[in-house]
């Protein structure tokens, strides 16, 4: 037995799913079909959430909390040229 599903998402989204699956040879009710499977048989979602930066969410948290801490704890420049000769000390004495 079929049952509906129906779903409500802005137009553009919308127009671009269904002209990426017209160029895989599918209509868009395939295309949904197929990323439900996906999701039964793998018992999550296909892919990894990404952030509007990119990056996941565990990682987006971890970089903010790297920032943070470099708040705390990091050096404070007056200058851009205070920062970079501070940098360039720091790779002069590493080689």
């Amino acid at each position: 037995m079929n049952t509906t599903l129906q779903v409500r998402i802005d137009k553009k989204t919308k127009n671009k799913a269904q002209k990426v699956f017209k160029d895989m040879g599918i209509d868009m009710s395939s295309g949904i079909k197929l990323f439900l499977s996906r999701v039964i048989n793998t018992e999550s979602i296909p892919f990894i959430p990404i952030t509007k930066n990119g990056f996941s969410e565990e990682e987006e948290t971890n970089i903010l909390k790297e920032i943070m801490e470099a708040k705390k704890t990091g050096k404070v420049y007056s200058s851009v040229d205070e920062a970079f000769g501070d940098v360039l000390k720091k790779k002069t004495r590493k080689i």
